[in-house]
């Protein structure tokens, strides 16, 4: 065997290595960004609901998939706790714990459009559950 041959074959594992170790930093990279900032959690510490800020935008997600993504901390905070009521009344205890950041960007949101948070809320599910003529 050549010495050349050997170099390169040294040359492409470590060209491979390189790649494997850029695309776990960019994985890594990409977690550090995601903010987790609500979680809706049943009696047993089952995860029913959650949202975390990624890049700039409000994620919802629910049963483990992304439920949906928006500007707007009011809606999706409107949402995870429409969510908590619903499963209130279908008889499950559920325990909301949300960030301070979430809870102050959705009540300046609602105020920046003449509403308490509480009314943006009843207002939005109000919409949400009427159905179309």
């Amino acid at each position: 065997m050549s010495t050349d041959s050997k170099n390169r074959r040294e040359a492409k594992k470590k060209q491979a290595e390189r790649a494997a170790n850029q695309a776990a930093d960019r994985r890594a990279q990409a977690l550090r960004k995601t903010e987790p900032h609500a979680e809706l959690r049943d009696q047993q510490r089952n995860l029913l609901a959650g949202i975390v800020r990624r890049d700039g935008q409000w994620v919802l997600g629910m049963d483990g998939r992304i439920a949906g993504e928006s500007d707007s901390a009011a809606h999706v905070l409107a949402m995870v706790m429409a969510a908590g009521e619903l499963h209130e009344r279908q008889g499950t205890p559920v325990r909301l714990v949300y960030s301070d950041a979430l809870r102050d960007a959705a009540r300046a949101e609602a105020q920046a459009m003449g509403q308490t948070f509480e009314q943006f809320k009843d207002d939005l599910i109000a919409r949400l559950g009427k159905k179309p003529n």
